[in-house]
Formats: structure tokens, C-alpha cells, sequence
């Protein structure tokens, strides 16, 4: 059965330079053995299925899957979903506002101004988990990094579905020289964050391993980067508005705008440009 396909480029305005994202319409019939096959065939960080919302209040539904497993959540994926959904004609129910039905539930997602044209932005879903982390599991984290125990400032969970913790450490330079000793990181999905210098695009550098879902190094990260803005903004170490670096150490150029509105909602958000639409047969 051929299917509508869109494979979109998102938290970039230049194509190839963020995280890709492959997107399959009228995902109904399809079973999660076939859908699991693909995203493994598409070799991308995320591969997702719309398919009809179960939730009333919900516009579609998505299921994410990287080469490895399925997410319950992913930031990227719900962007670009949400990009696809609107360029195949999709009409949310409610004006200005996108709802996505996803394992972690409804997520909103809302067109924010960007120059002289928009961005879509998603509200920050809720910790699952947050706090310091244990000792044992810093520990393994700075082996794994190569790091001292001095050049973490800051730890956390930041858990809001995929499992994610994270790390300060003193600088962008710091965040980029990292080289992972993948064996001793082993299954743990971890962030780093530093701050960038005085005069930069973007207030801190970000990267992302999660070795254990097939992507080692994922080029641009959603989930996370709404993780990190609910501690670091929460936590008083960045101002409620600030723009984010990821990518940069697998020569990409991926920006993720955070803003926390007046209600206190934190709104994660990013461009998406299109670089392959036509159909697939599954």
C-alpha cells in the first residue's frame, strides 16, 4: 500500500544541517513489527506513523520509533510530525494550537513568531523523574567522558520520557571535546550542556548520547533540550528565553529556542524544512 511520505529537516532553516526526521501518513493497518522495520531501514534518530487520534481532544496520533525501540516521547519527531501533519492539510481542532496524542500523552504544539515568518514551538511535557543523580552513576558518567569530578557543576535527571540525565560541565569548549567510551556509558541516555562564549549565537552547547536506541550521537534533541530548560531555567541557571547549540561536533548547525511564556509554560522550538516528499510503499 503506498502511503504519503515527507522526510523533514527540523530545528534548521538550511536543510541538512539538523536532526532529519522520515514521516509516514495514514499509518492505519500497519503493524509495529513493519513500522519498527522501517525506521531501522530509514537508519535515521526517529521515524514516525501518524495515524487517527484515541484521544478526543487530540488532532492525530503519533508512534516514534528509532532504529532500536519505540519512544514514548521524542522533541524532534513531534516538530516535524506536527510539520508534515499541517503540510498534508491537517486542521486542528482548536485555532492556534496543535495537539499531538503520544505516549506520554497530549502534548500542544503553536506556531511562534520567527523573523519574518513562524517556527513551531511544543509545550515542555511534565518530569517523570528529576533530582541529582546518584553517585554511582556520576561516577560512571565521568569515566565514560574521561572527565574529573571538577568538571561537573551542575547534574540532574531530566526525565520526561526517554530517560534522560544530564550534566553541566564548565564550558561549550569542554562539551565539545568529549569523546565517549561507549562500552562504559553503556545503556545511560545522557546530556551534556555548557555555556557558550561571550558574543555566540546561542547561550549554551549541547550534545546528546543515547547509545543503546541505534544513535549514539543524536544530531538534535528535543526531549532533551525541554529537560534541560525546565532544570536550568527552574534551577535560575539560564533566563526564561534562550537559544540552544546542538549538532555542532557531527558538523550540524541545529538551534532549539526555549521560552517560558506567562503562565509558566515552557515552549521548546524549532524550524522545519522539507527535503523529500512523495509516497512510500509499506
Amino acid at each position: 500500500m503506498r502511503r504519503r511520505f515527507h522526510q523533514v529537516d527540523v530545528f534548521t532553516a538550511r536543510p541538512l544541517k539538523g536532526n532529519p526526521l522520515a514521516v509516514v501518513h495514514a499509518a492505519e493497518g500497519l503493524g509495529e513489527d513493519t513500522m519498527a522495520a522501517f525506521a531501522r531501514w530509514t537508519n535515521l534518530s526517529e521515524t514516525t506513523f501518524l495515524l487517527p487520534p484515541q484521544d478526543a481532544g487530540a488532532d492525530y496520533r503519533v508512534r516514534i520509533f528509532t532504529p532500536g525501540g519505540e519512544l514514548p516521547f521524542a522533541g524532534h519527531p513531534t516538530l516535524g510530525s506536527c510539520w508534515a501533519w499541517l503540510a498534508a492539510g491537517g486542521v486542528p481542532k482548536a485555532p492556534g494550537v496543535v495537539v499531538q496524542e503520544c505516549g506520554v500523552g497530549l502534548v500542544r504544539v503553536k506556531r511562534q513568531p520567527a523573523g519574518a515568518g513562524t517556527r513551531l514551538a511544543f509545550a515542555a511535557p511534565p518530569l517523570r523523574r528529576t533530582g541529582p543523580l546518584e553517585a554511582e552513576l556520576l561516577q560512571r558518567i565521568t569515566t565514560a567522558l574521561g572527565l574529573q569530578p571538577a568538571d561537573v557543576l551542575h547534574h540532574q535527571w531530566v526525565d520526561n520520557g526517554p530517560g534522560w540525565c544530564a550534566v553541566m560541565l564548565k564550558s561549550a569548549a569542554q562539551v565539545l571535546a568529549v569523546r565517549p567510551d561507549w562500552p562504559v556509558l553503556g545503556d545511560v541516555k545522557l546530556g551534556l550542556v555548557g555555556a557558550q562564549p561571550a558574543g555566540h549565537d546561542s547561550l549554551f552547547e549541547v550534545r546528546a548520547f543515547v547509545p543503546t536506541l541505534g544513535v549514539p550521537e543524536d544530531p538534535v534533541t528535543g526531549s532533551l533540550n525541554a529537560g534541560l530548560a525546565q532544570w536550568l531555567v527552574g534551577a535560575g541557571l539560564a533566563p526564561p528565553a534562550y537559544v540552544a547549540a546542538q549538532g555542532t561536533a557531527l558538523g550540524r548547525e541545529g538551534r532549539v529556542h526555549v521560552q517560558r511564556d506567562e503562565t509558566g509554560s515552557l515552549w521548546v522550538g524549532g524550524d522545519v524544512v522539507c527535503c523529500i516528499e512523495g509516497d512510500v510503499q509499506l
